[in-house]
């Protein structure tokens, strides 16, 4: 048994970067990383000084799905199956609602729950060859938790292709169906397309980029009167907060206070 902490975090210029750490098991998730990487969420939404999250994976790989062989090997009730296959979707829908940046940054493989993740990020970034897959049926399972966030993501149509198939997807691939934005390279190209996103990032005000992700999940596929009422008290809120700043900012052609040191 190798004795790790599930998630290691650093943080820097207003970003924290999340690594999940199990890379003897290809960060496959376990009860101890969903559980770290809520924690996460809470202390990186509890401080203003983080604009930004980047999810990453130690090991060359971003995350490999759920722990089967602890699944297999461990004593377990159906209730505790239940819960535990819950708290995952838990763990997706405070990513979802995550009200600062979330990016996820994928080499080597992102399968099951770590394709979850990536359709809960605001921004995806993948190696061109990174592996994405929901492989659930191939062993049996049904991919309980993750299924309506990636149909949320890319589709009803290529969700039932790649979920009920277990087809494996390349990086080039995945940003051909829109489950990530950016398939690069390799290494060096990813890094600087991360590097360039952050400096676009921060750029934005911190109180409008929550409303707008708040306004934006909650809207769905359909426009309502309901949604353009409430898109409308979110503007005038905005104007009243940081957009008086903002415009004042560029009446003067001068950088907002929440862009200096970032240009």
């Amino acid at each position: 048994m190798v004795d790790e902490a599930p998630i290691l975090i650093s943080q820097a210029g207003g970003v924290m970067y999340v690594t999940l750490n199990r890379p003897h098991a290809r960060n496959a998730m376990n009860g101890a990383m969903v559980e770290a990487l809520m924690a996460a969420f809470d202390s990186a939404e509890a401080d203003p000084g983080v604009r930004i999250m980047v999810l990453r994976g130690a090991g060359g790989v971003f995350c490999a799905g759920g722990d089967l062989k602890g699944f297999a090997t461990g004593p377990k009730t159906p209730d505790a199956i239940t819960k535990g296959n819950r708290l995952f979707g838990t763990l997706l829908e405070r990513a979802q609602a995550f009200p600062k940046l979330l990016i996820s940054f994928c080499r080597g493989a992102a399968m099951g729950g770590g394709f979850g993740l990536v359709c809960v990020s605001d921004i995806a970034i993948a190696d061109a060859d990174c592996r994405f897959g929901m492989p659930e049926v191939t062993l049996g399972l049904v991919p309980a938790q993750i299924a309506p966030f990636v149909c949320a993501r890319i589709g009803l149509t290529h969700t039932r292709n790649l979920a009920l198939t277990g087809a494996i997807i390349s990086g080039k691939k995945a940003r051909k169906l829109g489950l990530v934005h950016y398939a690069e390279a390799g290494a060096l190209a990813m890094d600087q397309r991360l590097t360039d996103i952050l400096k676009q990032a921060h750029k934005a005000a911190p109180e409008a980029l929550a409303a707008t992700k708040q306004m934006l999940i909650g809207m769905g596929n359909t426009v309502t009167p309901e949604t353009l009422d409430k898109a409308a008290e979110l503007f005038t809120a905005s104007l009243g907060g940081e957009g008086r700043e903002g415009t004042q900012a560029f009446a003067e052609k001068r950088l907002p206070a929440w862009a200096e040191g970032h240009a």
